[in-house]
């Protein structure tokens, strides 16, 4: 992969206290400092480069140092790409310098280029990404992430829902889910602005290309999804999201590509591939969530035969931008208990 190395732009940290043992955890997420995460975004040693993966020219976001022994593989929700999980991986790298943590943006997002073939659906994101992971590490020993929709792309790739075939799965030393949409959001308590928000695609999907494209990216569609989403009471952090949803919230390729990953995302969850996963697992849940609300996080945690569920109070389903210190937090405490695992197994 040719690479590049400079800093970025984007910012600070909540913090938290110290959580509390147990299955399920409550972790405080603290309040912002006043210029969100820049500083700690431009200070994290990263680089930009382009990988060909199953016919996509994808651009993908390794942050870390390229001595880094650990790998993690991490993905961005719907709309979104790298920039939004940055604050996240930040505080993560920093709380484990030996981790190098890459981000693609996913085929048809941010500066990836879309599928050539097939849809842009769960099972093709699925196997996109099994694609990546068997070149970043042919050997398994990497561990995979995922935000909101690329939580379910995640477990369908550990699952082997690769194509509607499925298979022994993507081998992981362990799998992280944030905000995991464990109830599908036609079944969820948003279903009412759920089944809007679908009526308002297919307007687009029926519209001529150009007009359905434009209502799809226009700024009143980007700030009503934004405003839906946002719940800290903070006027500058809540800014600054507000500027990050109109940066990067239309950053699709094409309107095809995004109706396709909508329609993937509203029709299926995490719960679907739960029975198939094997691999060590955190879900990171937040306590306001209605997007991913936070009954049907302790289902799916349930449902895992390997899963521990850490909660963030008083936030929603923005803990990427809400509380990034406090999910790397228990990212990195994941990830300890992991190499803690492989150390006894070696004595």
């Amino acid at each position: 992969m040719n690479t590049d190395t400079h800093p970025r732009d984007s910012a600070a940290s909540p913090q938290g206290a110290t959580p509390a043992t147990g299955r399920e955890l409550l972790v405080p997420a603290g309040s912002p400092q006043k210029a969100p995460y820049a500083a700690l975004v431009a200070a994290t040693p990263a680089r930009d480069g382009d990988l060909e993966v199953r016919g996509v020219r994808a651009h993908i976001r390794v942050y870390g140092g390229p001595a880094a022994s650990r790998r993690l593989v991490f993905l961005h929700g719907l709309r979104g790409d790298h920039h939004g999980l940055e604050p996240i991986v930040a505080h993560l790298v920093k709380e484990c310098p030996d981790l190098q943590v890459w981000v693609p943006d996913l085929p048809g997002f941010g500066a990836s280029s879309p599928l050539p073939d097939g849809v842009h659906d769960v099972a093709g994101y699925a196997a996109w990404t099994a694609e990546l992971l068997a070149l970043v590490a042919p050997a398994g020993d990497v561990v995979l992430a995922g935000h909101s929709f690329g939580s379910i792309v995640a477990a369908a790739t550990v699952a082997g829902a690769v194509d509607g075939d499925p298979s022994d799965g993507s081998p992981v030393r362990g799998l992280v889910l944030v905000n995991p949409i464990a109830t599908a959001a036609l079944d969820g308590p948003r279903r009412a602005m759920s089944a809007v928000t679908v009526g308002v695609h297919r307007m687009a999907a029926a519209l001529p290309e150009r007009i359905g494209t434009g209502l799809l990216r226009h700024p009143l569609f980007t700030r009503v999804a934004s405003l839906a989403m946002v719940t800290s009471k903070d006027p500058v952090l809540r800014r600054w999201i507000h500027a990050e949803h109109d940066r990067y919230f239309s950053g699709f390729a094409d309107r095809r590509t995004l109706l396709e990953a909508f329609h993937a995302s509203v029709g299926t969850d995490v719960s679907a591939y739960a029975s198939r996963i094997s691999a060590p697992t955190l879900l990171v849940a937040s306590e306001n969530d209605d997007v991913a609300p936070l009954p049907s996080q302790r289902v799916l945690a349930a449902s895992l035969p390997d899963a521990r569920l850490a909660v963030i109070p008083r936030i929603g389903h923005l803990a990427h931008y809400e509380a990034p210190a406090v999910v790397a937090r228990e990212t990195a405490g994941f990830l300890a208990g992991i190499q803690a695992t492989d150390s006894r197994d070696e004595q």
